[in-house]
Formats: structure tokens, C-alpha cells, sequence
């Protein structure tokens, strides 16, 4: 059995693993420790794994169900490891906005883990929030508004698809032309955990449901800047061979976009999830 070193890197969220090789067998009790390790920490970080695209798929299959992303291809033989990338040319990273991952999908993935294969000298930091903190810390009465309300979350948002189109020319999979929607609840009840977290994010919630963009801006506005305040984050300086593994129900990420004229590729998996409630 391994023994792991948990270390905690902020006082919201985030935690870096030392003591475990990923690429090799893991015994179930190490895979649970790990497992409990994400619930506790929302996200976790490793150092230094060689993880090649089929050690990695592994690895995620201790975890969850790997399923396809939707809208971009999967790399050659294997369909589940999505590329991540932004190249020397380019201004527009992927994903570089506050986010859950897909919440436009009925079933949102459980969590998702990204393993860097090149880094840019400096920047491309990776922030994450904790979304336990964001529900807590809210009023009396906001809560019992939130508590009643669903949103709309649609894959045709402007700020997301400004950042997706790059790797979609490149890469498309087939669905690429297809918006696909989904509501969820505001506040989800996390199914492990039984705890409570906002649920909104402004890469894709559009509206409340049974009102009108318009009407549900301002209190969106709100929650998009209450969810990300500093002290709900942490922030993961990646170096070739880092993995990040984080809980999709209850955090969210945001990819730095200050290293322009560098090269950043990362290989990603999601874990298929189940329906918010």
C-alpha cells in the first residue's frame, strides 16, 4: 500500500500529492485514498508522472467512465484524450474564461484530469475555485432565491465559443455545429459529499429558467463575480509532467492567458458524471 503525501496549497481549495507513481498498478486502497483526497480538496496536483496516452486513460479509468468531449476530436487511437493546446501564433487560449467543464450536457462530467506535456517558460497558470464557498457564503435570502431557481446552460455562448473556434478548425468532431443545451439546478447538492454549491458559471449559464436573458443578468453578474473571489481560489503553476485532477461538481477553473509567443500543450480526459440535482 502507498502511503501519500497530502499537502494543502491554499486555505480554499487544492492540494499536492507526493509518494505515488501513476503510471504503474495502483492498489484499490491507493486509488480510494486518492479518491478522498479529491472530495476533501476539490483539487489535487502531481508532480513529475510519466503518462503516456495509454498509462494516462488508465489512470482515469480508476476514477470514472472516460467519455469524449464534444467538440473536439480525440488524439490519434485514442478517442477519450482530448489535445489542449496553444501555440506560438496564437492569442486565444482554450477554455481561458471561469468555467465548469460542458455544463450544457445533461450529465456533466464528474471531474476532469489534465496532464501537461509542454510548458511555456513562464505563465499558464491554472486558477480553480471553490464553489462550496461560493453557496456558503451568501445571504440568508439568497440562498432561499437560488434554492428554488434552475439555469439554462447553452454551449453557444459568445465567450466560450470565441475560445473554442481555433481548436475546432484544426480538430473538429462531428458535433462541432451542434449548440447543445441543458438547465440545471442553481445550487447543486454534490452526490457524494451532500454538500451545496453554486452551480452557475459565466462560460455557459445563460438565463434562469422561465425568465429572460435581460431579467436574469443582474443577479448572474452577481454570482460570476461572487464565485470567483480570491479567497475561494487557488492557483497550480504546471511544469512538464504535472497532472491536475479536479471535482467538476463543486470547483471551477480558469486557465491564465499571459504566456503569448510560447507553446502550452496538454492532454485532458473527462469523467462521464451523472445529473445535477
Amino acid at each position: 500500500m502507498t502511503t501519500l503525501d497530502i499537502r494543502p496549497i491554499a486555505g480554499a481549495l487544492g492540494a499536492d500529492i507526493h509518494g505515488v507513481a501513476l503510471d504503474g498498478p495502483l492498489d484499490a486502497t491507493t486509488v480510494a485514498a486518492i479518491r478522498q483526497a479529491l472530495l476533501d480538496h476539490l483539487v489535487i496536483f502531481f508532480r513529475d508522472q510519466e503518462l503516456p496516452p495509454e498509462r494516462f486513460l488508465a489512470l482515469a479509468r480508476h476514477f470514472g467512465e472516460p467519455v469524449e468531449y464534444p467538440f473536439v476530436r480525440g488524439i490519434e487511437g485514442y478517442p477519450e484524450i482530448i489535445q489542449v493546446a496553444k501555440f506560438e501564433h496564437e492569442t486565444v487560449n482554450f477554455g481561458g474564461i471561469w468555467h465548469s467543464d460542458t455544463t450544457y450536457l445533461e450529465r456533466p462530467p464528474m471531474g476532469t484530469l489534465l496532464v501537461a506535456r509542454e510548458v511555456p517558460r513562464t505563465g499558464g497558470d491554472t486558477l480553480f475555485a471553490n464553489q462550496y464557498l461560493a453557496y456558503e457564503t451568501l445571504s440568508a435570502g439568497m440562498k432561499r432565491l437560488l434554492d428554488r431557481l434552475a439555469a439554462v446552460n447553452s454551449s453557444a455562448r459568445a465567450d466560450v465559443t470565441r475560445t473554442r473556434e481555433d481548436r475546432i478548425r484544426s480538430d473538429p468532431a462531428p458535433q462541432t455545429r451542434q449548440e447543445l443545451v441543458a438547465e440545471h439546478p442553481v445550487v447543486r447538492t454534490h452526490p457524494e459529499t451532500g454538500r451545496q454549491a453554486l452551480y452557475v458559471n459565466i462560460a455557459h449559464t445563460v438565463r434562469f429558467a422561465g425568465m429572460t436573458e435581460a431579467e436574469s443578468a443582474p443577479i448572474l453578474a452577481f454570482l460570476f463575480q461572487h464565485q470567483t473571489r480570491p479567497e475561494f481560489t487557488c492557483r497550480f503553476a504546471w511544469g512538464k509532467g504535472s497532472l491536475a485532477f479536479w471535482d467538476n461538481r463543486a470547483a471551477q477553473h480558469n486557465p491564465v492567458n499571459d504566456y503569448h509567443g510560447q507553446r502550452r500543450v496538454m492532454h485532458r480526459i473527462t469523467l462521464a458524471g451523472d445529473v445535477p440535482r
